[in-house]
């Protein structure tokens, strides 16, 4: 991309007070106030991880004296150095978010130990105080409370008690989001059970659409997920009439009949809080990390697919877990009958970082 890229960006650069739409997106030099960067690995439309940093990002637009930029289909190479670099050096920009996994390690930390007047967050907890710079950080949002909202409304709304999940990876990130939504399900629906594809990559929409075909070909009525774009896994489900959960951003509008809810990612409250902080000159937190309790994040508004039942018991547990009440309440045995939780492990309990099983109820294994 990149002599397109550079091209573009200098004559930017000789363009100066003016306000410039590229095809990359927005380009404008702020005489004062604050700077900021938005870099997305994909299209800002693909309802999913990209869309809602996106949709965080609009909430940065109507705030005085901020300027946002904002590039897609940054691949993780030295491109996004380059484009890290171009709104440093050519915008004036004081805060940048990269928000894909690969821009963090090299890139990332190069561009920060490079730029220390430059503030940098990752929506990861990648960021560790031992050996990277002092400006570098991360945020993230806690998915699996969204998660396990999704399998409250989704154990009350199934007719074959046979629920399917596409995923992407068997990584504790996503097992967490899978386990909490099996142990919702099993709360509300003991006679429930949840079926497993993992698929491998975060995003193979063929592969996602035989995964949803084979899982309602098998009986499931709903169907969940965790891949970075839910896309054609709603449509697809909605097209065989199954109905469906949400995850990473608002998917509703892909299934008017049959969406249930879904798990949201509200990355607007940090961008928001950050921007003002920059505004103050005061200083940014390396780590800041939350859920429903910190308005990180958000259930997608319920569809046709929710049950009037369906609808009072997640909201009822939404409040709770916005209160604090456990996900994870042992004793919690695996799908292998091995108990892998004997007590209640707190909300935010570092050990779940480290979940390399599948709890009773899930039918399907991580291999």
């Amino acid at each position: 991309m990149t002599d397109t890229f550079l091209n573009r960006r200098s004559f930017l650069a000789g363009a100066a007070g003016s306000a410039l739409v590229l095809a990359g997106g927005q380009r404008a030099r702020a005489a004062d106030g604050v700077t900021i960067g938005m870099i997305y690995v994909g299209p800002k439309d693909d309802f999913g991880w990209n869309q809602a940093h996106a949709v965080g990002a609009k909430a940065l637009k109507d705030l005085p004296g901020v300027t946002l930029l904002e590039e897609e289909n940054v691949p993780e190479t030295v491109a996004v150095m380059q484009t890290m670099e171009s709104m440093i050096n050519v915008d004036g920009a004081k805060l940048l978010f990269p928000t894909s996994f690969g821009y963090f390690d090299p890139f990332m930390i190069e561009a920060a130990r490079k730029y220390p007047d430059v503030e940098f967050r990752h929506p990861t907890s990648l960021w560790d105080k031992s050996k990277h710079p002092m400006n570098l950080g991360g945020y993230f949002c806690y998915l699996d409370q969204g998660h396990y909202v999704n399998g409250i409304a989704a154990g009350l709304s199934t007719k074959s008690n046979k629920i399917g999940f596409v995923a992407a990876k068997p990584i504790a990130l996503v097992l967490r989001n899978i386990n909490a939504f099996t142990l919702a399900v099993k709360k509300v629906n003991p006679a429930a059970s949840v079926h497993l594809v993992i698929t491998g990559e975060w995003s193979l929409p063929v592969r996602e659409a035989e995964a949803v075909n084979a899982l309602i070909d098998s009986g499931c009525d709903v169907i969940a997920s965790h891949v970075d774009s839910p896309k054609v896994v709603i449509q697809t489900a909605e097209g065989r009439g199954a109905k469906s959960c949400g995850h990473n951003a608002d998917q509703s509008m892909l299934a008017p009949k049959g969406f249930i809810t879904g798990a949201e990612l509200k990355w607007g409250t940090v961008y928001k809080a950050y921007a003002g902080m920059i505004a103050k000159g005061e200083k940014l937190p390396n780590v800041n990390e939350g859920g429903y309790d910190k308005d990180m994040v958000q259930s997608t508004a319920f569809g046709a697919g929710a049950t009037e039942e369906a609808k009072a018991a997640a909201t009822k547990a939404m409040a709770e877990v916005k209160a604090g009440a456990p996900i994870f309440v042992g004793p919690i045995k695996d799908n292998k009958g091995k108990q892998v939780v004997a007590g209640t492990l707190g909300l935010y309990e570092p050990t779940l970082w480290n979940m390399d099983y599948l709890v009773e109820g899930v039918v399907g294994s991580t291999n």
